[in-house]
């Protein structure tokens, strides 16, 4: 189910909302907790059942091995079972997301003629999958107190970030559960959360998908691009991006609020960023926690001489690119990241000495260079669309780029204006222009949330904002983060 739709705004959350605190009200905690549950598999089972198979076996599998580590003392014994569990996990996320790529690769390279098999992905497979990786590997370690399985199955389920996070660990999500503060049904939760949905729907239709128009056109069309199709499609991408997955997070934490449940941070205006290091700072956030703890650190970290570190940062970040999709255009991706990161460690203190203006440009040139490898089908297609860029064959926009932002809310604009002759490139100048002053000219959303006070004019937006986005819905389109 998508927050962008009909049935999430206009059945799906009331009910949730309604059922859950009004199972509360009479003292019927566990019955609450238990309809939660049942809402989130709703929500994940919405668009294909068989996805209901496949988590509910990830589930009951990850908690079979969870209450084995609890009640084993055997130092040989738990490592046998957090193996195992290890193992569990990346193989069902090896065989559903990595399966087929695999067996592409061994046909290349060996000349081999397997048939691949037609595997359907299940939606957020790699974010509930790294959120259990993290539940056993804290058990294994002692970190876990005794969980009944409702408390597991909740924390694993959790519909505002089950499909795309943030990637929540047991100790932030489970205790509020069984908070006995958190069950009443609170006015101002609901009205921060209201607000913050209210914003993140905006940035996903209103944006997001706007932008999103042209960069399929423009992806669709790598050959026959001119340079300046080629950059602003290469912009393009870099602001759909953002404001499609700032705005699930947003819409996630929204969504907790209004329910007295506090998600943790995802992002924090990360195209502010100076260097790629701080950028993986600030994007999303739960990700780069993930990978630092459960990885790096694991692999020595920082502490085994520069070498090492440099080996294991970039080891890292190909994991990173590997786990976003199952292409090398990822692996890639994931490589530039790495190599740059390695830079910024190693040449940190003549880097310093150049001015932020020029550091935070280079930053952000190459985050939209990179991005193009990002989205595109193959490392060919990057290859040629880079190559559009550099033919310096500057001309007007097309006219099918221009038209993805002439909406209808556009024409009526147009159909207002007592003269005519408004150029093509007037609205996409316009979103274009609007979208750069909500990345660098305004508070992000956490810092609006710090100093939050209802106010008419915040009820003006929220309700602005949300009968804008429904009254939108008719061009629903799934969240980018949904395939990984």
């Amino acid at each position: 189910m998508l927050f962008n739709s009909y049935v999430f705004v206009l059945l799906f959350l009331p009910i949730c909302i309604l059922g859950y605190f009004g199972c509360n009200h009479f003292r019927k905690q566990r019955l609450g907790q238990l309809f939660l549950l049942l809402m989130s598999l709703w929500f994940y089972g919405y668009f294909h059942v068989e996805y209901l198979f496949i988590i509910a076996a990830s589930i009951l599998c990850n908690y079979f091995f969870y209450m084995l580590l609890c009640r084993s003392s055997g130092r040989n014994r738990r490592k046998w079972f957090l193996a195992a569990a290890l193992l569990l996990n990346v193989g069902i996320l090896f065989y559903f997301k990595y399966f087929n790529f695999f067996l592409e690769n061994i046909n290349v390279f060996f000349k081999k003629d397997f048939t691949l098999e037609p595997i359907l992905l299940p939606l957020g497979i790699s974010f509930f999958t790294f959120q259990q990786l993290s539940f056993v590997i804290d058990a294994y370690k002692g970190e876990v107190p005794f969980y009944r399985f409702l408390d597991y199955a909740c924390f694993v389920t959790f519909f505002p970030q089950l499909i795309a996070g943030p990637i929540v660990t047991h100790d932030e999500l489970i205790p509020q559960f069984l908070d006995e503060k958190r069950k009443a049904f609170r006015w101002d939760n609901f009205v921060r959360g209201m607000y913050l949905f209210a914003l993140g729907l905006g940035k996903k239709v209103l944006v997001a998908d706007t932008f999103g128009n042209g960069v399929n056109w423009g992806f669709s069309n790598i050959r026959e691009l001119n340079s300046t199709n080629a950059f602003l499609v290469m912009l393009f991408y870099t602001i759909q991006i953002y404001f499609d997955f700032s705005g699930y997070c947003d819409m996630a934490v929204g969504l907790g609020k209004m329910m007295n449940l506090e998600l943790p941070l995802n992002f924090n205006s990360p195209y502010r960023a100076v260097t790629i290091t701080e950028f993986w700072d600030r994007w999303h956030m739960t990700l780069t926690r993930f990978f630092t703890k459960y990885i790096y650190i694991p692999l020595g970290g920082s502490r085994k001489g520069k070498a090492r570190t440099c080996l294991n940062v970039m080891i890292v970040f190909l994991i990173s690119g590997l786990w976003h999709g199952a292409n090398w255009t990822f692996v890639l991706w994931g490589a530039c990241h790495g190599v740059c990161s390695v830079i910024n460690r190693l040449c940190k203190g003549a880097l310093e000495k150049i001015p932020r203006a020029l550091q935070w440009t280079a930053t952000f040139v190459f985050l939209n260079v990179t991005w193009v490898l990002f989205r595109a089908d193959s490392i060919k297609d990057a290859g040629i669309f880079l190559g559009r860029m550099l033919d310096f064959d500057f001309g007007r926009a097309d006219s099918s780029l221009t038209a993805a932002f002439y909406l209808p809310e556009c024409q009526l604009v147009d159909s207002l204006i007592p003269f005519t002759g408004i150029c093509p490139e007037f609205f996409l100048i316009a979103f274009t222009a609007a979208a750069l002053f909500l990345l660098f000219g305004m508070r992000n959303a956490h810092e609006k949330m710090q100093r939050f006070e209802p106010t008419l004019g915040r009820l003006l937006v929220t309700a602005v904002l949300l009968v804008w986005c429904i009254c939108s819905f008719s061009g629903i389109s799934t969240f980018l983060y949904f395939n990984f």
